[in-house]
């Protein structure tokens, strides 16, 4: 009986910890200065923010997100279990290039 119930707990906690990993868990994500500022301008036209600069969010070193002069904060997160894009993926600049050719 009181093993039954050990396992059944033990269950429902990797099941709990499992469903965490691959939902909930989200780990910082780096930005360019380029995303940054869209992102802000985004933010600026979307709430009608009357802000005239943002700045700089870093972790470990890396620029992860802003925060506006109105209070308005933005931190790029991903999930922990993202997987990195495939090498041999077309970058945003060639796929540019080929829909916009003379």
């Amino acid at each position: 009986m009181v093993e039954t119930l050990l396992i059944a707990l033990l269950c429902a906690g990797v099941i709990a910890y499992l469903i965490w990993i691959f939902a909930i868990a989200k780990q910082y994500a780096p930005l360019t200065l380029e995303e940054a500022k869209i992102l802000w301008k985004i933010h600026k036209q979307a709430a009608n923010c009357p802000s005239n600069s943002w700045r700089e969010i870093r972790k470990g070193g890396k620029m992860v997100g802003f925060r506006c002069e109105c209070g308005y904060r933005h931190v790029q997160k991903k999930p922990l279990n993202a997987s990195k894009p495939s090498q041999n993926s077309k970058s945003y600049t060639s796929i540019h290039h080929e829909l916009h050719r003379a």
